[in-house]
């Protein structure tokens, strides 16, 4: 599964691995039922700084936490609980392959609002895939180095995410949105600046409001999903899972499920299609209707999967209303962080000063919004070092 290079010779020199955030416009808790997901790679970077030390150990360390985790090379100890459970999940995953990382200190940095949705945790995971890899001399092909990233958070920290944020943070290319079919991992890069298209922005709302996919509500959601998609596949085994599914099939099992396996079916049957026609409206540089389809898809994650807070949803109904938006929904896996709002670019400022007005009248919340352009993923950034990855975020 992967290729030991040839060892260089050892040095105190710290070596740094960027990876980004992201947003996803379309395509929401689909990733783990072979379904479809339209991310797109955003400015905000988290960077991972590794030396070689000679005690023997290996060090974490992070610019935005206090706590510091040393262990040897054969502590498997449980996981802590804290930030550093996504780093050292990905070094499990490592020695799981049989790459053994010479001793490190790796100090993490970076502007990743945490709690967001915009998958601070994948950007950490694949900024230090990147550095143990390269302190170890060896490597991984792209795909492979998402999976694992994906494994580490599923094994070690004990999250049940699917591998959207890991594969865009490591494969997204500037200029464009992924769309990404999460059952084979193929892909096809989507324009975002096809003819109207170019003419318009993507606005980052974020709600201020803090959620984490490791706790319950995110959980609870996921098995419900995966009981009604057993429902259906028990009367239907050809279907390999939800992906494949119908709506009429669905009706079909409603009485053999729970109203809420249903309901989360329903989403994510209908979320599968929405992406297939946003694909369309982007590949026809139609932002009019990108946006409708956007804003269908924030009431199926509003009343279908129920994964939306009072605050988000008063972002995307004032935001909708706004001249110059053509669309808004939650991103992310919910239960607070961030909304998604395709905007003209001639509008944007006025948009996002709009949202911040009205939602600190309302919630007397600040809760910042920034516009953003795609950037790449982590492979590209890496290797071209002088990348400024920064580029592309306006904070408003």
């Amino acid at each position: 599964m992967h290729n030991r290079l040839k060892e260089q010779p050892g040095t105190n020199t710290s070596r740094s691995f960027a990876a980004p955030a992201r947003v996803n416009l379309i395509g929401e808790h689909t990733d783990y039922t072979g379904g479809l997901v339209m991310p797109m790679a955003i400015p905000f970077t988290t960077v991972a700084s590794i030396s070689l030390t000679d005690d023997g150990l290996y060090t974490f360390r992070s610019d935005s936490f206090e706590s510091i985790r040393t262990m040897g090379p054969d502590d498997h100890s449980a996981k802590s609980g804290d930030w550093t459970d996504y780093p050292v999940g990905v070094l499990r995953e490592l020695q799981t392959l049989g790459i053994a990382p010479r001793p490190f200190i790796l100090q993490l940095s970076g502007n990743v609002p945490l709690g967001s949705g915009l998958s601070s945790s994948a950007s950490v995971e694949v900024a230090t895939a990147m550095a143990l890899l390269a302190h170890s001399g060896a490597e991984l092909a792209p795909k492979a180095t998402a999976m694992l990233c994906q494994r580490a958070e599923n094994n070690y920290v004990g999250s049940p995410c699917g591998i959207m944020d890991q594969f865009i943070a490591t494969l997204a290319v500037g200029g464009s949105a992924l769309l990404l079919n999460t059952r084979d991992l193929s892909y096809e890069l989507l324009p975002m600046n096809k003819d109207a298209l170019a003419e318009c922005r993507v606005l980052v709302a974020n709600s201020g409001v803090k959620h984490s996919i490791a706790g319950g509500d995110y959980g609870l959601r996921r098995r419900e999903l995966e009981a009604g998609q057993a429902a259906l596949v028990r009367k239907f085994p050809y279907l390999r899972d939800l992906g494949d599914a119908t709506l009429e099939q669905l009706a079909s099992c409603e009485q053999e499920m729970s109203a809420e396996s249903f309901r989360r079916c329903r989403h994510v049957i209908t979320e599968n299609a929405r992406v297939r026609d946003a694909g369309k409206a982007m590949l026809a540089g139609d932002p009019e209707r990108l946006g409708a389809i956007m804003t269908e898809a924030h009431a199926s994650q509003r009343d279908d999967f129920e994964c939306t807070v009072e605050e988000v949803d008063f972002l995307v109904s004032t935001a909708i209303g706004l001249s110059g938006c053509y669309g808004a929904r939650l991103t992310g896996g919910g239960f607070g962080g961030c909304t998604v709002n395709l905007v003209s670019a001639k509008d944007a400022e006025v948009v996002a000063a709009t949202l911040r007005d009205t939602y600190y009248e309302r919630f007397h919340l600040n809760a910042e919004k920034y516009i953003c352009e795609a950037v790449d993923g982590a492979i590209a950034r890496n290797e071209s070092p002088n990348r400024d990855s920064h580029q592309g975020v306006v904070s408003c």
